[in-house]
Formats: C-alpha cells, sequence, structure tokens
C-alpha cells in the first residue's frame, strides 16, 4: 500500500484547535454521536452533551457512579447509557441500562435539568449471570422496540428486545465458539433477516436471529481488539488487525487491505475507511483516510493518543486523550477537482468523481479536460475515447471542429458513429460522417451504418440527409436502400429515374405500393415515366383510378367508392407534353368507367384532344396563343364546303392525314353521346366546346351545337359566311319550319341577307318569297323595303307575289267592306230600337210562364224583353230576366276586361312587337273601343240604354 498517492482531500474544522470543555469534568469513559449533537459519558456518571461548536450545551447525572456506553439513537431522540448505580441489595449487580428521552426535560432543582428517564433495566439476573461488559450495541427497530446487544468477556451476548419504557421485554442468551471476549459488534438487517455480527480476539462470528433458535456461523478464526470494529455503509463488517483490514459479509470474508500497523481505532465515513495506525517504530500515531475504490489515501495526518473517534456534522472527530478534539472534514468536489488537475491526474480525477456518484455533467466536465490535455500532447487516439464518453453531455461541434483535419478523420469518424448509436446526431452529423465513409472510401462502414441494425437504423441518422449524401457521391444503391427501408419513395423513385434510368424497375416499384402511395409517386415522377414507358404507366393509372387496383372491390359498381378513388384529372399534368398519351388513357378510362365524378373535365380534355390540328393543347393549355384565340374565336373563321344531301355543310378533308379525321369524327362522337336527349346540360363544358370548334375551324361540331342549343341564327351565319346560297336556303327549310318547331323568322333574316348581297340572287329571293308567302311571315311593304337594297333585283322577281298579295289585300278588304255594313245595319236596328223602347208602349201578349211554361197569371212579372214569368218562378230575383241575363253579363264582363287592358301598356306594346303586322294590333284596340275617346254623356246613355233593355215590369 506504499504506492497508493497521497492526497489532502480533507481540511481541518473548527479552527484546528478544539478541546472538551471545562463543563465535562470527569475521565471520558464513552461517546456518541446522533441528531445533531455529541454525547459523552463520564467516570463520575454524568452524560454531557456538546453542540456543533463543541460547546457545551447541557449536563444531567445518568448513574450514581460512572457510565460505562452509551449510544444516541437515530430515530429517536433517545438516549440509552450503561453503568454503574447503588446497590439495592448484595445479590443485586449494580450495572443497569437506563433509556432517556432527550425531548422531554425534568427540573431537579432551580439550576440544572435533566431529560425523563424512560426505563430502568437490570442487565444480570439469575439466569443471566453478571460478567464483564466489553461491548454495547442498540439496534432500532419498529418504535418503540429496542434490541439492546450486550458483549462479555467469556464470550456471551445478553439480548434484550421489547419496549423497555413498559417493561415488556424478551431476553436472550447468544455465545460463541471460543468462550473469548467480545470485542466488538454489528447489526446486518436485510429485508426481514435480521443477523448480528460478533468479533473476539481469536474469531468472526455470525448470529442469524430471524431463525429461531439463532444459528452461529462462524466466518474466521481471527479477530481484533477493542475499537477495531465497524459497519461500512454496505453492512459489511470491517475489522483490523495490525497486518491487514478485512471486509466480511454473511458468506465469510471477503476483500482484504493490507494497511500495516496497529489498527486502535476502525471507522467508516462517506465511503472512506478511518484508521488510526500507531507506528511501533517511533511510537507516533498516524490518522489516515482510505478511498478504497480509487486506491488512494485521501487525508493522513499525525495525531495524539485518540480516545475516541466519531463521526457527525459531515465530519471525523477524534477526541484524544488530553480532552483535545481534532475535527477533519471533506474539501467540496470542485476544490479536490482542481488539485487533481494542477497535477494532471486526470484518471484519478474520473475516478474521484464517478465513485462519488457526481452528477453526469460534472463527470462529462473532468473527462473534457482529459480528453483536451490529451489533444495537447498529440495522443489523438486516447483524447477521442474520452471525448465520446462525454457524448450526451458536451456539444458535439467542440469536437468536430477539433478534428476536421484530413489527417484525424479516423478519429472523426469513430466519434461520429458513436453519436449515431446514441441517437444524438443531427442532419449536419450524418452529411459529415458519410462524407467521411466516402472520402475514405470505407464501403464496409459505410454498409454498416446504413444497413447494419434495421430496427435501430431509421432513428440513427436522419433519413433524408443520408439520401441526399449518398446520392451526390454517387452510391446511388446506399441512397436507395435508406430510401426503401425508411419508406421514402419519392426519394427512391427520384434515383431510379433521374440517376439510373432504371424505368421498368421503377415502374415495379410504383406497382407494388399502396394505392395512396403510387398515386402521390405518379402524380410526382409522372412525366418522366409517360415519356419513357408511356404504356405502363397508363396501365397504372387504370389500376389507381379504377375498381381494377382493389380486387375486393371487382365487378361492382359503386358511385360512392369510384368518389374515393384518385380522379384522372388529377393526373393531366404529367403528360403536358405527351397528348397522344393523355388521349389513349383517357379513352381507356371512358370504356371502362361509365360513371365518373370527373367526367366533365375528362370530356373536355378530350374534346380538346380531338379537336386539335396537331394534337397539342391549343391556346387554352398555352396561355401565349391567347391574343390569336380571341381573334379567331370573334371571327368565327372556318372553311366550309359544298352542302351534302342533307343540306349539311361539310369541311373539306383533302390533304389531311386520316389520324387527324379520325379524331375529328370521334371528337363529334363524343359531343353527340355526351348530350342525350333526356339530359338538359351536356357532360361537357358547351361554352369550351363550341370555342374548341372555332379555334380548330371544327364546323360539324359547331353547327351541332348551335342546332342542339337552339341558335339557329348562329347556324345562319355560318353559310352566310361561307357564301353558300344553297346551303343557307337548305337549312332555313330544316330549320325555319315552325310546324317541327323551328324559327320562321330565319326566313326574314335570309331576305335580308340577299337584300344586302349587292348580287343577283334571283332564284334565291323567289324561292325565300315562296316560303315567307306560304306562312305569312313578314308584310309585303317589308319585303320591297328589304330588296330594295339590292340594285342587282328587277321588279321581275317580286311581280308575282305582288301581284298574289295585292289580289289576297283586295279580298280582305272587300270582306271587311262587307263586315262593316252589317254591323252598321246592326248599330242603327239597335238605336231604332232603343229609341222605340223610350218613346213607345210595350204590350206583353204571353200568356205562360216563360220559365215553366204553364198559364200566366197574377201576380207576373214582364221584362222589356220581352219574356214573362210567375212572380214565384222569379224567387228574389225580380231584377233581371234570367233568360238574358247569363248573356248580359258576359258582355259586361268583356267590357271591364277591355277596359283594363288599355291600362296595361306593356302587354299592347309586346303585342305589337311580337306581331307579324303591328298595324292590324293597333286596329284591333280601335275597333275594340279600348283606346278610342269617349265622353261621359255618351257612357252614361250607353250605360242607361243597357239597363233599361234588361229592367223588368211587375204587373200584379
Amino acid at each position: 500500500m506504499y504506492q497508493w498517492r497521497k492526497f489532502e482531500f480533507f481540511e481541518e474544522k473548527l479552527g484546528g484547535k478544539s478541546a472538551i470543555p471545562e463543563d465535562v469534568q470527569g475521565r471520558i469513559g464513552c461517546s456518541s454521536s446522533g441528531r445533531g449533537k455529541l454525547v459523552i459519558g463520564c467516570d463520575d456518571g454524568t452524560v454531557n452533551l456538546l453542540d456543533r461548536s463543541l460547546k457545551f450545551n447541557y449536563g444531567f447525572q445518568a448513574h450514581s457512579s460512572s457510565v460505562l456506553f452509551l449510544q444516541q439513537l437515530k430515530q429517536r431522540n433517545f438516549l440509552v447509557t450503561v453503568g454503574k448505580d447503588d446497590q439495592m441489595s448484595p445479590q443485586q449487580s449494580a450495572l443497569c441500562i437506563k433509556v432517556f428521552d432527550l425531548d422531554k426535560m425534568q427540573e431537579e432543582g432551580s439550576s440544572s435539568v435533566s431529560p425523563n428517564c424512560i426505563g430502568i433495566l437490570r442487565i444480570f439476573t439469575n439466569q443471566f449471570p453478571e460478567a464483564k461488559i466489553t461491548s454495547f450495541l442498540v439496534l432500532e427497530e419498529a418504535p418503540p422496540i429496542l434490541l439492546i446487544a450486550i458483549g462479555l468477556d467469556n464470550g456471551c451476548i445478553y439480548c434484550i428486545k421489547g419496549d423497555i419504557a413498559r417493561e415488556r421485554i424478551t431476553r436472550f442468551k447468544l455465545q460463541v465458539e471460543n468462550y473469548s471476549s467480545v470485542t466488538g459488534m454489528g447489526f446486518r438487517v436485510e429485508g426481514q433477516a435480521l443477523q448480528l455480527f460478533a468479533v473476539t480476539p481469536a474469531s468472526v462470528s455470525l448470529f442469524s436471529l430471524h431463525i429461531q433458535p439463532p444459528r452461529l456461523q462462524t466466518l474466521d478464526h481471527i479477530g481484533c481488539t477493542v475499537n477495531s470494529v465497524a459497519m461500512s455503509d454496505h453492512a459489511e463488517l470491517i475489522i483490523g488487525r495490525p497486518e491487514a483490514v478485512y471486509f466480511y459479509e454473511v458468506d465469510g470474508r471477503g476483500p482484504c487491505w493490507a494497511f500495516d500497523g496497529e489498527k486502535k481505532f476502525i471507522g467508516w465515513f462517506r465511503g472512506y475507511l478511518l484508521c488510526v495506525v500507531a507506528d511501533q517504530r517511533n511510537g507516533r500515531n498516524t490518522f489516515n483516510v482510505y478511498d478504497l475504490k480509487n486506491r488512494l489515501i485521501a487525508h493522513s495526518s499525525v495525531v495524539k493518543e485518540v480516545s475516541h473517534l466519531l463521526c457527525e456534522w459531515g465530519s471525523v472527530i477524534l477526541i484524544m486523550a488530553d480532552k483535545t478534539v481534532l475535527c477533519v472534514g471533506e474539501k467540496d468536489m470542485e476544490s479536490k477537482l482542481d488539485m487533481l488537475f494542477k497535477k494532471n491526474l486526470y484518471t484519478v480525477a474520473i475516478n474521484l468523481v464517478q465513485s462519488q456518484h457526481a452528477d453526469a455533467a460534472a463527470t462529462a466536465e473532468v473527462l473534457r479536460k482529459y480528453g483536451d490535455h490529451l489533444y495537447s500532447k498529440q495522443d489523438y487516439n486516447e483524447a477521442m475515447a474520452q471525448y465520446i464518453l462525454t457524448i450526451g453531455y458536451l456539444e458535439p461541434s467542440y469536437v468536430i471542429q477539433k478534428f476536421l483535419d484530413a489527417q484525424r478523420i479516423y478519429n472523426l469518424t469513430n466519434y461520429l458513429e458513436k453519436l449515431h448509436e446514441k441517437g444524438l446526431a443531427s442532419k449536419d452529423h450524418t452529411t459529415l460522417l458519410l462524407n467521411c465513409y466516402t472520402k475514405l472510401k470505407d464501403v464496409e462502414k459505410l454498409n454498416v451504418f446504413i444497413k447494419g441494425d434495421d430496427s435501430v437504423g431509421e432513428h440513427r441518422f436522419d433519413v433524408e440527409t443520408a439520401i441526399r449524401v449518398c446520392r451526390a457521391a454517387n452510391y446511388y444503391e446506399h441512397a436507395m436502400y435508406v430510401a426503401k427501408k425508411a419508406g421514402r419513395h419519392e426519394w427512391y423513385l427520384k434515383i431510379l429515374l433521374e440517376d439510373l434510368g432504371r424505368y421498368d424497375e421503377a415502374i415495379q416499384y410504383i406497382s407494388s405500393l399502396e394505392p395512396s402511395q403510387a398515386g402521390v409517386t405518379v402524380e410526382e415522377y409522372g412525366k418522366i415515366l409517360v415519356e419513357h414507358r408511356a404504356v405502363d404507366t397508363i396501365d397504372i393509372l387504370m389500376k389507381l383510378c379504377t375498381e381494377d387496383g382493389d380486387p375486393t372491390r371487382s365487378g361492382t359498381s359503386n358511385g360512392g367508392y369510384l368518389s374515393m378513388l384518385p380522379s384522372p384529372v388529377d393526373f393531366l399534368n404529367i403528360f403536358v407534353h405527351h397528348p397522344q398519351a393523355l388521349m389513349d388513357f383517357l379513352e381507356k378510362y371512358t370504356s371502362k368507367v361509365k360513371d365518373s365524378p370527373a367526367q366533365v373535365e375528362i370530356n373536355n380534355t378530350l374534346i380538346e384532344l380531338y379537336l386539335s390540328n396537331d394534337l397539342n393543347f391549343p391556346s387554352i393549355s398555352q396561355a401565349s396563343n391567347g391574343g390569336d384565340f380571341n381573334a379567331r374565336a370573334r371571327s368565327g373563321a372556318v372553311v366550309i364546303s359544298k352542302p351534302q344531301s342533307n343540306g349539311k355543310p361539310s369541311v373539306d378533308h383533302k390533304g389531311l392525314n386520316k389520324d387527324y379525321i379520325d379524331r375529328r369524327q370521334k371528337g363529334l362522337q363524343l359531343l353527340k353521346s355526351a348530350w342525350p336527349s333526356e339530359l338538359e346540360h351536356p357532360l361537357y363544358d358547351v361554352d369550351l366546346a363550341i370555342i374548341l370548334c372555332e379555334m380548330n375551324s371544327f364546323i360539324e361540331g359547331l353547327l351541332y351545337l348551335y342546332e342542339k342549343m337552339k341558335l339557329y341564327k348562329e347556324v345562319i351565319a355560318c353559310y352566310v359566311q361561307a357564301h353558300d346560297h344553297e346551303g343557307l336556303i337548305a337549312c332555313c327549310k330544316r330549320l325555319g319550319d315552325s310546324g317541327k318547331g323551328g324559327d320562321p323568322s330565319l326566313w326574314a333574316d335570309l331576305l335580308k341577307y340577299f337584300g344586302e348581297l349587292g348580287e343577283d340572287c334571283s332564284k334565291e329571293v323567289k324561292e325565300i318569297l315562296t316560303y315567307i308567302e306560304r306562312d305569312d311571315i313578314l308584310p309585303p311593304i317589308i319585303v320591297l323595303q328589304t330588296l330594295s337594297r339590292n340594285p342587282s333585283l328587277t321588279l321581275s322577281v317580286i311581280k308575282d307575289y305582288i301581284a298574289r298579295k295585292l289580289e289576297q289585300e283586295s279580298k280582305l278588304i272587300e270582306e271587311d267592306r262587307r263586315a262593316i255594313e252589317k254591323y252598321q245595319e246592326d248599330a242603327l236596328a239597335m238605336r231604332k230600337e232603343i229609341q222605340d223602347l223610350r218613346t213607345n208602349a210595350r204590350i206583353f201578349q204571353l200568356s205562360k210562364c216563360t220559365a215553366c211554361t204553364f198559364t200566366l197569371n197574377l201576380p207576373a212579372v214582364h221584362f222589356m224583353c220581352m219574356h214573362s214569368f210567375h212572380q214565384r218562378c222569379l224567387g228574389d230575383n225580380e231584377k233581371e230576366c234570367p233568360e238574358c241575363a247569363p248573356e248580359y253579363r258576359s258582355v259586361m264582363e268583356m267590357k271591364r276586361s277591355l277596359e283594363q287592358n288599355s291600362k296595361d301598356q306593356n302587354r299592347f306594346f309586346q303585342q305589337v312587337m311580337t306581331s307579324k303586322d303591328g298595324f292590324s294590333v293597333i286596329a284591333e284596340y280601335f275597333g275594340k273601343g279600348i283606346i278610342s275617346k269617349t265622353t261621359n254623356g255618351n257612357a252614361g246613355t250607353l250605360q242607361s240604354s243597357s239597363t233599361s233593355s234588361t229592367s223588368g215590369l211587375r204587373d200584379s
């Protein structure tokens, strides 16, 4: 042990010069400590208590003669003493045990106080004969139970257990083998097991008290003297012999430390072994504090003759024979470490902080300093070993900056590996480690790092960083492995497609993914796939967008389920440079799915593709051509050939390729099939379809849409633009027939066109006049005014038409003249009748009742209309003739209606505007007297005349 280093980890407290107060007058016979005080027993029977400053607190007379042993309890503030008292009788021993409650004081006079003695117990009885007491020990069990062990010089140990205050105790005796003096004892409590170590000068024994009867086990056949026995924090027995210090556990001797010299005192303090060693050569006593874990002497000093060794207040207290006191306390950790750092004893410092269970941050700081020390000495390998131990507490950048030099890249790689193993690496650390591997071209380590532990690998490094670095270093397989393992499908496909060009493998990989994941990857990388593997890409999209992608739903048709599937519209952007592939995909989809939620968008796209001249997306997709689109849309520039046999125009396909013609046919078929007769609106955007037809000169589709939307005038405009006269007339025959739901006004528009044409079109005008005359569409005056604008037309064109219209008008005039004469005659007859009613008497000659046809008798009622009735047949209505009243009321209702209509100006003007002959509407209003001027007098006369014609006379 002479090789152990010596350090001064302890320092003297209380100024180094302390002594027992003079108040303690007797010779110190025993001592104890606990609960913040020192307790000293003297040979005069007094017990004295000292405070932290070793000042006298108080004392009391515990025994009448002397105090041999005492122990301050820890759980309760009790003091147990063994001393001599006056003998009650010659047969009884003077030795007794007393228990004092230091929290309860009783006054013994005006000048002194003493604690309350709660129990007195005689040690020796007839069953337990008296012997010399050599050792004393108290164990606190569950309060108030105490277990007192008293060692005797004859090898016996008297045990007293129970509540001494209430005298509820049991006694039993233990005996060591060699019957020698018991020099020391120690209790060991582990769970329910209670054991007692007993030491004699020639043996070490162990009693198992939890077994009845207690079992004796001899652990060793060597022992020690008094004061050389102690118990460690781990319940190990420590004995000191001249040649060494021995440790014992329940199964026998443990570690042995060969410290030379006679051990006068042995103690244990916070993991340190305390020894007072007597040097036989010079007669001096040395007080040593041993750190057994770190194999160093924490303190060593020469002392006087020691009489007592105690530990209290975090210090070691040595009471000398001359009553002086040495108080030694441990220095703080920082002071101890500074001392070691100054001597470059870093390994000792590390062991010290670890043995004293310092916090991890403090340990890491010591390791850092040690690493810095080794780094300054260019011992990079060992320095890195220390830095690795600081991971989790020391900032990694501190270490990384020291080892960025290319010559120390191996050490840096090692550190970064450990950083990843502990899951503390950032993205930058992952980048740096992978760069180290690539610079070293260490594929094996790269494999281990990337593919080593699959279960942990996903969490040891940042996945995206690893992929990016491996890809940049051309380690594509490693990058793909990480991407696949981590489920980063976008990275896996990016490498396959952009770096390796393995398109077939990419197609297979996408096919193996879940539908949701496959949809995302196709949206991102579909452009590349369509460019190189269009057919396979379309197959994948068909599986995603139709029920083929889910075998469990195959063969079903569920609109709700279809709405959950990806829509083909979501993938249109990947076909932006490959319209032919897009057309194939959408055609496949529409043939498979008939009720897609995105049917309108799909049809719009297909129409755009079908009608495109060069199979590109026209200005709908290319905003750069917007100006040209607007001009063409306004002008409606289309090229129309001569009419077909059905009167419909056709596009001149001469010089066009077959694919173009087929697409146009498909477009027209789609326009028709997507607008069935039962639907009010088609399954596509009509406005967009019209624009596309105009932009791409697709006249068949344009005419179909105009006719379907009943925009007949736009249809006519298409023929007018083409200057197709025969087509115009054929179209009007088809669309201008009111009997078939057509618009007859088309003939008027057609006539206007020819009237403004400026060239000879006599044949066409004659044909048009035939239909105008047949349906009476325009008055002759309007026809004349319209055709008069064309200087190329002669009067012979309309001669026959005018002659026929004049003849018709003449007939109508003659009919109207005869009707007027008839109305005039009727009116004159009515005036004469009215005058006759006013001036002449009426003779009623009817002999029968008009109502019941019986003979008329009194009372009777005669009306001016020459109808007569029994009064009983009329009932309450005697003012109007029942026969003539309905006709009269209908006439009055018609009059009121006409008067009401005369106030409705909007209706009048609407009839004028919508009528073929507005003048006839005005004449009708005048004829009915709605807008004629009548005086109040005439109105009153008419009213009185009407009234008189229906009033009756009573004949009583």
